[in-house]
């Protein structure tokens, strides 16, 4: 049985089974750091019972007033520990420490457009599109579907803060921003 535990800063000599990936958004030291310090109760890894990562989420709280939420930055599975509900628990554990601790409205995230079984696994946990970032991940030029590859869809899910759920929208795939709109 693994173990879903705090992500600690000598894990990041331990993941590269995880982190190379091609899905998989990777950051330098500082970054991982940064999350460590500020956010540590958002950041978490899944480690297998003989010690090998299996994958880790990192999150943070942000925003203003209805705006204030959790935002997952990465959470990563290796290839070989995927379709095991590791990537399902780990969000769980952070949209709870959101809701909980942080107080947020929501927890949103960014996937790119064509990471078509991320986009589901996150629909099947209660995401949805809120909208579509143009150019979020840099600029591949245009797909086979007419839209640049590199665009990103922010995904919400509304806490239990948001009664109304005013954090979410059904037509969210048509909402077309750009990257310099988001912060």
């Amino acid at each position: 049985m693994s173990v879903l535990r705090p992500f600690k800063a000598n894990d990041l000599f331990r993941f590269n089974n995880i982190n190379l990936d091609v899905w998989t958004e990777t950051y330098g030291v500082t970054f991982y750091l940064t999350y460590l310090s500020r956010w540590s109760d958002l950041c978490f890894t899944q480690e297998a019972p003989n010690g090998r990562l299996q994958g880790y989420i990192l999150g943070k709280a942000e925003g203003v007033q209805t705006e204030w939420h959790g935002h997952i930055t990465a959470v990563t599975v290796a290839p070989e520990y995927r379709r095991l509900s590791l990537a399902r628990n780990m969000c769980q554990r952070l949209e709870f420490v959101s809701d909980e601790v942080y107080k947020g409205w929501f927890v949103d995230l960014y996937v790119r457009c064509n990471n078509v079984s991320a986009i589901n696994m996150y629909e099947g946990m209660g995401y949805s599109v809120y909208r579509r970032v143009r150019e979020y991940y840099g600029n591949l030029g245009i797909g086979k579907d007419g839209r640049d590859e590199e665009d990103a869809f922010d995904m919400r899910k509304p806490l239990s803060r948001d009664e109304l759920q005013q954090s979410i929208r059904t037509n969210g795939r048509d909402m077309i921003v750009s990257a310099h709109d988001v912060s």
